[in-house]
């Protein structure tokens, strides 16, 4: 029974569960600013609200903040991949299965990796051009 109630978990409630929470946050996020803009609205003194909206908005990160995020995560994910590999190469022969799942994750996570890095190397000429 539990064999088939993991994947059933894994495959259809985790995802639908995930999505819920992230839009439960974004949406609680844009009631508390809505909710603070209102009060100092209501409060009658010269508030700018302009202003107050943008202290209150999403934190916007500069291009070169986006450029760092991308060169750690190609790193990151390059890393795990090259290190999954060499616990493929190293793991005794036996469980073939696990094996399999184990060079296929590695696959994955290299490829993910070097996209951030090629994504990075491309565009960190343009990013360092438009802050001249």
């Amino acid at each position: 029974m539990t064999a088939t109630l993991v994947p059933i978990f894994c495959g259809c409630i985790l995802p639908i569960a995930i999505v819920l929470i992230v839009s439960m946050r974004k949406k609680n996020n844009d009631d508390k600013r809505a909710e603070i803009l209102i009060k100092a609205i209501e409060s009658g003194e010269e508030i700018d609200a302009e202003k107050l909206a943008d202290a209150l908005g999403k934190p916007k990160h500069t291009p070169l903040e986006v450029l760092n995020a991308r060169l750690l995560r190609g790193c990151i994910y390059t890393l795990v991949g090259i290190a999954l590999s060499v616990v493929y190469f190293v793991w005794p022969a036996g469980d073939t299965d696990a094996l399999n799942s184990l060079i296929l994750l590695s696959a994955v996570s290299t490829a993910v990796g070097l996209a951030y890095l090629i994504v990075y190397f491309v565009t960190r000429n343009q990013v360092h051009d438009g802050k001249k």
